[in-house]
């Protein structure tokens, strides 16, 4: 497959909708969304608690099937891809940041950014490289060595970060990052995230309540009741 470029559509949702079965009752989380995300672009998923925007993102992100609909990534229809080609996407082309961060707890900070390409089989000067890096990148080049209980929360957010760029992924999903967060702290982390992301060329997709975060991302997408209601271009701030 031919490289996608900056610019290029990357994502394309079609038409997605997403229904639950609880207690009897039928649930529609997403209701008929359409919506595209070119390489290099920053999308913020906004709306109340329910509004549909994890709902969305995991989908996006193929941890999710859409009930109707299809989403593509780089050029794949995720619902054809096989669960070992959905890994191996997941492992090479796309990277996770989670609101509970997800660090291995016996691992070091080092440890943890290093093990996806320990997985991928990078060599260990070159994995060397790589991981200090992106370490410096956010800003934990003499916290290397610490585990995440020696961290603190905006620190241990700083290496899930590391770790999600790590692998020079095409895509960044984030799902509530700041959420566990102060605001001083959320909006370092705010910051850190869109202008690596920024740096490297990366799409970053965010489903976030945090208002500043979202003004940060070149496009604010509005979910209400699952359906998209409003789209948005934020100034910079």
């Amino acid at each position: 497959m031919v490289a996608i470029t900056k610019g290029e559509t990357l994502i394309a949702v079609k038409d997605v909708s997403r229904t639950f079965h609880t207690g009897g009752q039928e649930v529609t989380a997403v209701d008929h969304v359409t919506l595209e995300a070119r390489q290099g672009e920053s999308l913020a998923l906004v709306g109340r608690s329910g509004s549909g925007k994890t709902t969305l993102l995991n989908m996006m992100a193929g941890l999710d099937q859409p009930t109707s609909g299809a989403v593509t990534f780089d050029g794949r229809d995720l619902s054809q891809v096989s669960e070992r080609e959905m890994v191996g996407l997941r492992r090479r082309k796309i990277g996770f940041v989670f609101q509970s961060f997800g660090l291995l707890p016996l691992l070091s900070a080092y440890e943890n950014v290093e093990l996806p390409l320990r997985i991928l089989g990078m060599g260990a000067r070159d994995r060397q490289q790589r991981v200090e890096e992106v370490l410096h990148q956010v800003g934990l080049g003499k916290r290397v060595q610490h585990r995440p209980y020696e961290l603190s929360g905006g620190e241990q957010q700083r290496v899930a970060v590391a770790r999600a760029l790590v692998s020079r992924p095409l895509a960044v999903f984030a799902d509530e990052p700041t959420g566990e967060l102060d605001s001083i702290t959320s909006h370092a982390i705010a910051e850190l995230l869109t202008n690596v992301v920024n740096e490297e060329g990366i799409t970053l997709i965010v489903a976030t309540h945090d208002l500043r975060l979202a003004a940060m991302a070149g496009r604010v997408l509005e979910l209400e009741d699952g359906r998209l209601v409003r789209a948005s271009r934020p100034a910079a701030v």
